[in-house]
């Protein structure tokens, strides 16, 4: 379309082109249409939103939740009519009390946090990490304002109380376990009535100690406290070694007596049947008994003696034979050797 100067009636002026006018208006409005759609359409798309594994959404119309998904792909009405929250319900979540991390691998002691009073009344540092993850999302997101905060004070408040009744000993030493273990009870307890949505999965004493002032003299006792469970564990090792021997020495030796009295009763039980034979044959024979004793009594006595047996009719002229120990040793020679 052409426009010339001047108007309607005056020289050199023409009419404006209505027909033209109207197509441009109409691709104008068409062109904004398309936009419009467009706009309407990823304004609906906007809805669509992912959870993932191990995760749930929360979704909330105005602010008031009125549903939760679960892992996928899934939709809601978009902003401002309708919103979601993904909560990761496998996380393991973690929580620092009485220090905090200023660099990677660089921890910072806060004594605020740290210090408490045992039962005893020593004071003791304790460094605890808390881990929790959530086990409620509505609970984590719409109960409790700030989560981490109010599970912070409370772990403060579930290890002081345990803390303060156990002695500064077994806080050191001996009950570490059963003060994680009572802390954590305690906590999920409190954390339960706060509606807090959260689970405790594991409280763990980082580092237990004495203050730096007298954390030296605290090492000594405990050193020697270690020692002196060293060795009554290695006493009580002695006795589980020593104890059984001695038994079964004690068991050997009677077994051994009672196997020597058996012996001993049989033995005497057989002389005695002996005796009784031989008196039986001496009633019988008394000389001839008396004479067969006699001579069994001297071949046992005599059987291991060195004895030479000379005639009664040479014993007037054994003075050139004197010794007789040679004389029986040349007469025990082999024959045939050769003689000095």
């Amino acid at each position: 379309m052409a426009w010339q100067r001047g108007g309607p009636g005056q020289p050199g002026g023409e009419l404006p082109d209505l027909a033209d006018i109207g197509r441009r208006l109409k691709g104008f409005a068409r062109l904004w249409l398309v936009g419009l759609v467009i706009l309407v359409f990823l304004w609906l798309a906007s809805g669509v939103y992912t959870v993932g594994p191990g995760s749930q959404g929360v979704v909330k119309q105005f602010g008031q939740e009125v549903a939760k998904t679960g892992a996928g792909i899934n939709y809601r009405l978009p902003w401002p009519i309708q919103t979601a929250t993904v909560v990761d319900l496998a996380a393991i979540r973690r929580l620092n009390i009485g220090f905090e991390e200023v660099k990677p691998g660089e921890f910072q002691e806060r004594l605020s946090e740290a210090s408490m009073l045992t039962k005893d009344e020593n004071i003791v540092n304790v460094h605890v990490i808390v881990q929790y993850r959530v086990q409620d999302a509505s609970k984590f997101l719409f109960i409790v304002r700030d989560v981490p905060r109010v599970l912070k004070g409370a772990t403060e408040v579930s290890l002081r109380a345990v803390v303060g009744n156990t002695p500064i000993d077994d806080v050191l030493t001996e009950r570490r376990a059963v003060v994680q273990d009572e802390t954590k009870v305690f906590l999920q307890r409190l954390m339960d009535d706060y509606q807090s949505g959260v689970a405790v999965t594991e409280v763990k004493l980082q580092e237990v100690d004495a203050p730096r002032e007298v954390r030296d003299a605290f090492h000594e006792v405990v050193r020697a406290r270690e020692d002196r469970e060293r060795l009554v564990r290695e006493a009580e090792g002695y006795q589980a070694d020593i104890v059984p021997k001695a038994r079964g020495e004690k068991e050997k030796t009677i077994k051994g007596a009672e196997a020597y009295k058996e012996q001993r009763i049989l033995r005497a039980r057989g002389d005695a049947e002996k005796f009784l034979e031989v008196l039986k044959e001496y009633q019988k024979a008394p000389d001839v008994t008396r004479q067969r004793i006699y001579l069994e009594t001297l071949e046992t006595l005599l059987s291991g003696i060195d004895k030479i047996i000379i005639d009664s009719k040479a014993a007037p002229n054994l003075l050139p034979f004197l010794p007789l120990k040679g004389v029986s040793e040349l007469s025990q020679a082999p024959q045939g050797g050769q003689q000095k």
